[in-house]
């Protein structure tokens, strides 16, 4: 029996939490259609777009008539749907499957929740009045020790599942490359520099993030 074929649309912005699953879309050359939405003329606060996607964010992809969003759901449906035809996602009851929804779990969960503190605490985009010295020390230390975590784990091979790339390692490459845009150090962390190196080589990410 052929596989059902879904007509997708995917709503994005540029530079953007929707940039991975932009990522995703041309790593797996799915048909698929994209619609760039201004988000500083609130595009995403319109009524037509809350109707798909409440919380008025991106990304908010369309699954034939049936709106999904938070990207981590997305890409993980993505690589359910078709990432392992493509072999760019572990089948289903396997081993490899359980890691790879941890790690893009933990990516999206434990990893950003820390950036996104030291962001608060931090960043010239958040009031002064919120930021917080101690705070942003203490996160750039617990974000050092969680990368130590992901080293271990890139020690073994040079994927994240093993010999070669999947969408695990997009999911991961998105998160960590955007925490290095928000001043988190990958320097003392050599297979990740490598991994990463690797990642950002891929003609997808240019034609995301601009290389």
């Amino acid at each position: 029996m052929a596989k059902r074929t879904h007509a997708l649309t995917l709503y994005a912005a540029p530079m953007s939490s929707a940039s991975p699953v932009v990522m995703a879309l041309a790593e797996l050359d799915v048909p698929h259609e994209l619609v760039m939405l201004d988000l500083s003329a609130r595009d995403q606060k319109q009524p037509d777009f809350l109707a798909k996607n409440p919380h008025g964010r991106v990304p908010t992809l369309v699954i034939d008539e049936t709106p999904m969003f938070e990207a981590l759901a997305i890409l993980q449906w993505l690589g359910d749907t078709y990432g392992v035809d493509r072999k760019l996602w572990p089948a289903a009851n396997t081993p490899e499957r359980l890691e790879a929804l941890s790690w893009t779990t933990w990516a999206y969960v434990s990893y950003t929740a820390v950036v996104q503190r030291l962001l608060h605490a931090s960043s010239d985009r958040v009031p002064a009045e919120y930021h917080n010295a101690a705070l942003a020390a203490a996160s750039h230390a617990e974000l050092q020790v969680m990368l130590t975590a992901l080293e271990g784990r890139l020690k073994r091979k040079p994927y994240l599942l093993g010999d070669a790339f999947s969408l695990a390692d997009l999911v991961l490459g998105c998160g960590i490359t955007w925490s290095t845009y928000c001043g988190v150090s990958v320097d003392a962390h050599p297979h990740i520099v490598e991994w990463l190196a690797r990642f950002r080589a891929r003609p997808s990410f240019a034609k995301t993030w601009g290389g």
